[in-house]
């Protein structure tokens, strides 16, 4: 792996060494595919925003202001590119993910994510409003502050704190209900349990 810094490969990128920039690719690939996939809910959606935000930024790699910050500069073309294909595609009413296999993969690389605690928590998070899944997932998943999530989405800070909090309000509500089932369901067992022990 070059340890080179992200500035000095874009300028070498730049001067020709245009190879170089599968590095690039390498270090922020795995972390943006994961957004993609929270984001779009959909292994091939995430693919196609993931590789055409990585295209672009290639193509437009003379435009970024600030090469060493190019990590966020490439975000904030992959926040666009996932708008661009859940809108293109009709998801943004998706109330499920579809792809439960590529969740439970982008799960595996974090050994906390395969509870089943965790996947309900991953099927709330599809159910939130696509704004409110994004704000959510660049604050508490991504850990920006809410001047770049500004930066990135172009919403306000203000707004940008009501989709959050709103999104958690959501998410406590959808997994409060979950939590509830499961404890009727446990609730329902006791009786069959304590009939068994009494017949």
């Amino acid at each position: 792996m070059d340890r080179s810094s992200d500035a000095q490969i874009v300028e070498r990128v730049l001067r020709g060494e245009a190879e170089l920039y599968a590095e690039l690719v390498e270090r922020y690939r795995d972390r943006y595919a994961r957004y993609a996939l929270h984001m779009l809910g959909n292994r091939e959606d995430a693919e196609e925003a993931l590789q055409d935000a990585f295209t672009r930024a290639y193509r437009s790699l003379a435009r970024c202001e600030d090469p060493e910050r190019f990590g966020a500069w490439l975000f904030r073309i992959l926040v666009n590119r996932c708008r661009t294909v859940g809108a293109r595609r009709g998801r943004r009413s998706r109330t499920f993910v579809s792809d439960d296999l590529a969740l439970h993969e982008a799960a595996e690389e974090h050994p906390a994510e395969r509870s089943a605690w965790r996947e309900e928590i991953e099927r709330a998070l599809s159910q939130l409003r696509p704004e409110q899944r994004e704000a959510f997932l660049l604050k508490y998943v991504e850990e920006l502050g809410y001047d770049e999530m500004s930066r990135l989405t172009g919403a306000g800070v203000s707004a940008l704190k009501m989709r959050v909090m709103r999104a958690c309000d959501r998410l406590r509500e959808l997994l409060s209900d979950v939590r509830s089932d499961r404890e009727v369901r446990e609730e329902r067992g006791r009786p069959e349990v304590n009939d068994a022990r009494q017949a």
